[in-house]
């Protein structure tokens, strides 16, 4: 068996310390989980460990992982090994490697302009069609009962400078991005810059980013009209004397060409993701900055892009690097890529919501593991960790010996403003989608056959 801690102490050994087994078993003492000591092969530590090799290796089913370990148990013996051992202490692990490997995004090299910059966005994920998973995370629409998988919503918050991931949240499927935002924005310090999509441009969340001392780079809601004319007339937010076609928000200073502060106004409409009493505790308005820039992509094209931003200093922040640093944001759904496609964390085996959730927290380990050796393999390669690629660093960590030397990694080319179609060139086989349970398919197909 592979053991990850002691492959990973040549890399960093404070991470390597986090997943040891003697951690698992302090973690196990502070949550007052008892198990039978000697009671069998598969006590905390080995099962972590297991847990550990069986997603490095692709999620394998359980009935190989005894093959992974080298050792003589079934597979309904891992499972309930698995099942034993609480939530709890799965997401205890992912939090020591976490804060094992968070000072390195305080390093210099890894920080824009002295902060730290972070993306959040949110994917699904599915998992196997059982009733308790159905009820936990919900179909989705226009699927005939047994005739789909359940799907998750998930909500990811990602550093942008290093790719690790500081927590992923998994809800039901018709869950907003922004239902986990006091969550997610207690990860963050004061200084930090947080990079979303226009559904993270609201009032109500801007305001929370403000009030924590946090920052925020997002594009313009699409709905929210911008006008960058100097002293420019406004409407009111609600009530009877709003103009259609003009800004809600009050113009304040010029900064520069389409770069301007303005003040926006808090809505009487509290959202859905936030309590009333919270949303009445927000302020009244805020001061933001709004920018338009136009950019020019790969092959010459040409986009208009508008940014809101709580950076206000036009001097400390100018204008094109924060647009830059907004455009950045498609590196998350790379990251995602790597997490669902690569790792293949899109479709989970677990057929409990307990189980599910144990699952999606040693993928998000196994994850910042790999990212570790991305890092470590940077430095010493001296390319930037975007670079590096992601899938040799997990094949180096799915095989590692303990003792043996980080390897060089495979390197990426630089490739800015990448365009790819959206679209798959292999065909899938012509067989039609399931629109009817399978027990009622199965009996059509036998009573075809009686008259073969």
């Amino acid at each position: 068996m592979v053991d990850c801690a002691a492959a990973l102490a040549q890399v960093k050994g404070s991470v390597a310390d986090a997943i040891g087994a003697d951690v698992v078993r302090e973690v196990c003492a502070e949550l007052h989980y008892d198990w039978r000591d000697g009671g069998g092969p598969l006590d905390p530590a080995t099962t972590v460990a297991l847990f550990l090799q069986q997603v490095l290796a692709g999620n394998v089913p359980c009935s190989e992982v005894r093959h992974l370990a080298g050792k003589s148990f079934t597979a309904s013996a891992w499972c309930q090994a698995r099942a034993r051992l609480p939530l709890s202490v799965y997401q205890a692990m992912l939090t020591r490697v976490c804060d094992a490997a968070l000072p390195q995004t305080r390093e210099r090299q890894h920080l824009w302009h002295g902060h730290r910059t972070f993306h959040v966005d949110g994917s699904t994920f599915s998992m196997p069609d059982t009733p308790e998973l159905r009820k936990a995370f919900g179909t989705p629409g226009g699927q005939a009962p047994g005739c789909g998988f359940p799907v998750a919503h998930l909500l990811v918050l990602f550093n942008a400078a290093t790719g690790l991931l500081l927590d992923a949240f998994a809800a039901p499927l018709r869950t907003g991005d922004l239902s986990q935002a006091q969550e997610y924005l207690a990860h963050l310090d004061a200084g930090d810059i947080l990079i979303g999509d226009d559904s993270f441009s609201g009032y109500a969340h801007i305001a929370l980013i403000c009030r924590a001392d946090l920052h925020a780079v997002v594009p313009n809601h699409h709905l929210r009209i911008v006008d960058f004319t100097p002293g420019r007339p406004h409407t009111k937010v609600t009530g009877k004397h709003v103009v259609a076609g003009l800004p809600r928000s009050r113009w304040i200073k010029s900064l520069g060409k389409d770069d301007q502060l303005v003040e926006w106004f808090k809505p009487s409409g509290c959202p859905a993701w936030m309590s009333r009493a919270d949303y009445d505790a927000l302020p009244a308005s805020i001061i933001v900055r709004e920018i338009r820039r136009t950019v020019r992509h790969a092959g010459g094209r040409r986009i208009t892009v508008t940014i809101v931003t709580t950076l206000l200093d036009p001097t400390g922040y100018p204008a094109e690097e924060l647009v830059e640093l907004r455009l950045r944001r498609w590196d998350v759904e790379t990251d995602i890529r790597h997490l669902k496609q690569t790792m293949g964390l899109d479709v989970l085996r677990c057929k409990t919501e307990a189980g599910v959730r144990k699952e999606l927290a040693v993928f998000c380990l196994v994850y910042n593991l790999v990212r570790v050796v991305m890092l470590e393999a940077a430095m010493r390669q001296k390319v930037p960790t975007s670079r590096v690629s992601f899938i040799d660093a997990l094949r180096w960590m799915r095989h590692a010996k303990a003792g043996e030397p980080l390897r060089e990694l495979i390197v990426n080319p630089a490739r800015p403003n990448r365009v790819e179609p959206r679209c798959r060139k292999r065909r899938p086989k012509q067989y039609d989608l399931m629109n009817k349970p399978r027990d009622t398919l199965k009996n059509i197909l036998k009573k075809r056959a009686k008259f073969v």
